[in-house]
């Protein structure tokens, strides 16, 4: 599904930009660069892309491909206009996933690896689920787009060209890009969807532009200084249990659940969620 090609290309940008990024890391924020925290997330990565070009790519091309043999229209993209659409609906589509990755429960088992890194560098960008696009969610949201006529190859292209922009977001050492801040997301939009302060929590869910997140409410700006990692936080940099800490925590839930309504809940709800309401959700926190 990811074109082979950009992501050889862009493996070796990666790497250059995150040594880099290790070596101005101190001169520009004061605090010794977190390896500890990087390499855990790197071994995570790892872990993410041998999932991914076993499994998980092969999937998701079964899935769209699908979709498209039965799709209701067919959008021509011999156009500029015709591709600036496309980017629109992939824009629209990763949002809506983000935001279901933060609001569904069995979603955000998934997603959560990428929050749980108590520091924000490039390398946090490599710390990824090892699920695939079904327990992530992610078909659920392309399907659409291309049951509606843009085709597979361009989705990818254009998510693909999404996750590259995206991966340079993920550093503390750009603070502001001016008027740019205003339409796209940028560092400054990117370190408060990572933060942990309850002002910051569930904002920010855009790919490349930030305007959904003004249009429907989900925007906020860099104010207060940002605390990095999940609620609550993983305790460990052990990448085996970085990517499965949160599916543990689904099972156990499940195993003590009473109904099948319950199971629903856990499985459907807000993270946090609890019958009795002893653990907090994202909402209650940030109340």
């Amino acid at each position: 599904m990811i074109p082979a090609k950009l992501t050889l290309i862009a493996f070796p940008i990666f790497l250059i930009a995150t040594l880099a990024e290790a070596v101005l890391y101190r001169t520009q924020t004061g605090r010794p660069y977190p390896w500890r925290d990087s390499l855990a997330s790197l071994a995570v990565g790892l872990g993410s892309r041998v999932v991914h070009a076993v499994i998980a790519t092969a999937v998701l091309v079964a899935l769209l491909g699908t979709a498209y043999a039965h799709r209701l229209f067919t959008l021509p993209l011999d156009t500029i206009w015709a591709w600036i659409v496309a980017f629109l609906a992939v824009e629209f589509a990763y949002y809506g996933w983000h935001v279901a990755s933060h609001k569904v429960r069995i979603f955000w088992a998934s997603h959560s690896v990428h929050h749980s890194s108590d520091s924000l560098t490039l390398a946090t960008a490599q710390r990824l689920a090892w699920t695939g696009p079904l327990l992530s969610g992610l078909v659920f949201f392309l399907a659409p787009i291309v049951f509606l006529g843009i085709a597979p190859q361009a989705v990818a292209i254009l998510l693909t060209a999404n996750l590259f922009y995206q991966f340079f977001l993920h550093t503390e050492l750009v603070r502001s890009l001016g008027p740019l801040e205003f339409v796209l997301n940028t560092p400054s939009h990117h370190r408060v969807h990572h933060a942990s302060n309850p002002q910051y929590l569930d904002r920010n869910f855009g790919g490349v532009l930030i305007v959904f997140d003004r249009l429907f409410g989900t925007f906020a700006g860099e104010r207060a200084p940002c605390r990095y990692g999940v609620v609550p936080t993983i305790g460990t940099r052990n990448p085996v249990e970085i990517a499965v800490h949160e599916y543990r925590a689904v099972v156990a839930d499940l195993r003590r659940s009473a109904s099948v309504s319950e199971r629903l809940h856990y499985l459907l709800d807000a993270p946090g969620w609890s019958p009795d309401g002893s653990r907090p959700t994202t909402q209650q926190l940030k109340s």
